[in-house]
């Protein structure tokens, strides 16, 4: 059976200002699959990936050209409802940024935002995005304490149940581990492999042995540009181009 495409994206360029950090960036991204963006530093893949719920809209001097559809339609056609994209399309960032508040109020003010405020829908939502985040058995006995004094692991999975709580179709990661111990890292990686169960992942990583162990596809970008874009297997054991081999053999990077 045929994978269906969740992004499909041609000949996308950016630019900040004069400056151009994307160059003719083709790909496909399918659905319930984790997607890895690797490549050096200052290489296009984080702002790639903030291009697919248009997050860059937020720097003033950033310019795209080309065309990037999600499910089919173009997403900076003037008529995208941002608001809707970015509820569809989630992100969990490199630092954890749990709110200010309780665990509790943590998961429920995106959909108390929407509108929600049935406290047994609410205590729902909490209760699934908690479980579905991997993190209910370690803090259901204290969901009305603030957020901020759990761990770096809880609080990246707490994130991650935020994220949850929205209902988005896709889930984006900024390298959502490279601020974490080994064993709160290991929790994530599981964590991703059930969530592409009933969510499309699309992660930036430094590790390559993480994107070698969680992804289905891995991107190599380097300058601005994919160089390569294959099955993780296929880039790993054998990359087509010889800068894909130089950088996943260490040779640069």
């Amino acid at each position: 059976m045929d994978k269906k495409k969740k992004f499909d994206v041609k000949d996308l360029d950016l630019y900040y200002g004069d400056f151009q950090a994307l160059k003719k960036i083709n790909i496909d991204i399918y659905e319930n699959e984790v997607t890895a963006f690797i490549g050096p530093s200052g290489c296009g893949k984080s702002t790639f990936l903030r291009c697919l719920n248009r997050m860059n809209d937020l720097i003033d001097s950033v310019r795209i050209e080309g065309t990037l559809n999600f499910d089919g339609k173009n997403i900076y056609e003037k008529d995208t409802d941002v608001i809707q994209l970015r509820t569809k399309v989630g992100m969990v960032f490199q630092k954890p940024n749990p709110f200010p508040m309780s665990i509790y109020d943590n998961i429920a003010y995106g959909p108390k935002c929407q509108g929600l405020k049935d406290k047994k829908k609410l205590d729902k939502i909490v209760h699934d995005s908690l479980v579905g985040a991997a993190l209910w058995d370690e803090v259901s006995d204290r969901l009305g304490k603030s957020a901020l004094g759990l761990s770096g692991g809880q609080q990246q999975r707490l994130c991650i149940a935020r994220t949850i709580a929205m209902q988005p179709e896709v889930i984006l990661m900024d390298e959502p581990t490279s601020a974490l111990d080994p064993i709160a890292t290991s929790k994530i990686e599981d964590l991703m492999e059930e969530l592409k169960k009933d969510y499309t992942i699309i992660i930036v990583t430094h590790s390559m042995q993480q994107a070698a162990r969680i992804s289905d596809r891995t991107a190599f970008f380097l300058m601005g540009e994919i160089i390569e874009y294959n099955e993780t297997n296929t880039i790993f054991m054998n990359p087509e181009d010889k800068r894909t081999e130089d950088y996943i053999t260490g040779r640069f990077g």
